[in-house]
């Protein structure tokens, strides 16, 4: 029955359930007392809905807290191993997939190293699903457990009616990959685990809003600084985070050029790749047949040497480019979106440090209008390299909570005709 607002009866339980889900989950341990004024709901209501949450081994107790002259009060939890996630991060070095209870406690992980392959779909795709198998054997998870599998990669998604989410990734050479599809095809399973396929700038952002120093922010933005560059925008009226293909912006006319092909983007000069192209052109010489985490690694210390040990002039002069270069880039996001703060994360980022950070600040607020840039903060992520992984991991985390903690439908027959027969195509492994 629906009332005159639209809302029907199963609509108000399911945000009922979802409202006590989250308050539990971001502030508790919390009595039914404090969970009535925490969600707007009434002490009847609450009760309700936390027995409903009990019945479905959701919400657990955890233990008791004296009150004002009654009997103590029970503590309420959303139960974290009610239910897993996996999260999986095709970076530009490797696929790092994690599984994660309710919780988002660690409980296992497998990364696979990407190397002369690249990033060929087939590759990419078989190092999802055996790392997939893996986690969930090294835990004797059951799949019926899993929430979702939530997915980081590069480039734009576009999510389509017939086949899922679609990659359109230009510098890793993905042409409207339909990554969703192939996973289906692809992974062991149940239909009712769900894809959720992102840009890996917006499950760091995601990651950083929710747990990282993001919290508490309306309006930030979370820069991905890897071998190239990313970002995703927080505002209020994107809560959840836009991708924003900010490494491909313009900062040198007719300048390097970028691995999308274009001339003079940022990406081709402030991304890691770039950086130690830069360092080598200039003559430095990182040790032949190491990974690029392992080059930049080695560029920092030519750069930033032990006490009594001559600084390479080479390295430092590159790596302060690559910093006014990044603080320009910085500075057109302060000028179009006016953030609170700039988030800084990714395995380069995350290198490079407190001791890139102040140049780049300095930079930032040179390039950008005075009175936005007083304004901001630049500062690094807090949750370090499994950032992406998390982020991704949330992604169905929040869809679950949206459904008011109830279980995904099985994805149709008719949804992936593609896969489907792709799947009957496939012999048995």
């Amino acid at each position: 029955m629906a009332g005159r607002n639209g809302r029907t009866v199963r609509d108000l339980r399911r945000a009922n359930r979802t409202a006590v889900l989250q308050r539990l989950y971001f502030d508790g341990p919390l009595s039914r007392f404090e969970l009535g004024p925490a969600t707007g709901l009434s002490s009847g209501s609450v009760s309700n809905v936390v027995a409903d949450l009990v019945a479905d081994g959701l919400v657990e107790e955890a233990g008791s807290v004296d009150s004002d002259g009654g009997r103590p009060r029970t503590l309420l939890r959303v139960a974290p191993h009610s239910g897993h996630m996996i999260g999986v991060d095709v970076g530009e070095t490797r696929v790092r997939v994690e599984l994660f209870d309710l919780n988002l406690t660690e409980l296992a992980r497998v990364e696979r190293p990407l190397e002369q392959q690249g990033y060929d779909v087939e590759v990419i795709v078989g190092h999802i699903r055996d790392g997939i198998d893996e986690v969930l054997a090294t835990d004797g998870a059951s799949p019926e457990l899993l929430l979702g599998v939530g997915v980081g990669v590069p480039g734009i998604i576009e999510h389509t009616e017939d086949r899922g989410a679609v990659v359109h990734g230009q510098t890793i050479g993905w042409d409207a990959v339909p990554l969703e599809e192939l996973l289906r095809s692809g992974c062991r399973l149940p239909d009712s685990v769900r894809y959720f396929i992102d840009n890996g700038a917006k499950t760091l952002g995601q990651a950083e809003m929710w747990f990282g120093a993001g919290r508490g922010a309306d309006n930030a933005v979370v820069v991905l600084f890897g071998s190239g560059v990313g970002a995703c925008l927080v505002t209020a009226d994107v809560e959840n985070g836009r991708a924003v293909e900010w490494g491909h912006l313009t900062v040198r006319v007719r300048g390097r050029r970028c691995r999308c092909g274009a001339l003079g983007c940022l990406e081709a000069y402030a991304g890691a790749e770039s950086l130690l192209a830069r360092w080598r052109e200039e003559g430095g010489r990182p040790d032949e047949g190491i990974d690029e985490e392992s080059a930049l690694t080695a560029m920092l210390a030519a750069a930033y040497p032990s006490e009594g040990t001559k600084a390479d002039p080479v390295a430092l002069a590159v790596l302060e480019e690559t910093a006014e270069y990044l603080g320009a880039g910085l500075s057109d996001l302060i000028n179009l979106f006016q953030p609170e703060r700039i988030l800084i994360g990714g395995w380069a980022g995350l290198q490079l440090g407190a001791r890139f950070l102040p140049a780049v600040r300095r930079y930032a607020t040179t390039y950008a209008l005075r009175h936005p840039a007083e304004q901001v903060t630049i500062d690094l992520g807090r949750l370090g390299p499994d950032a992406v992984t998390v982020g991704a991991a949330i992604l169905p985390l929040a869809d679950f909570f949206s459904r008011g903690g109830r279980r995904a439908e099985p994805v149709t027959e008719d949804r992936f005709p593609a896969w489907r027969a792709a799947l009957e195509e496939r012999s048995p492994r």
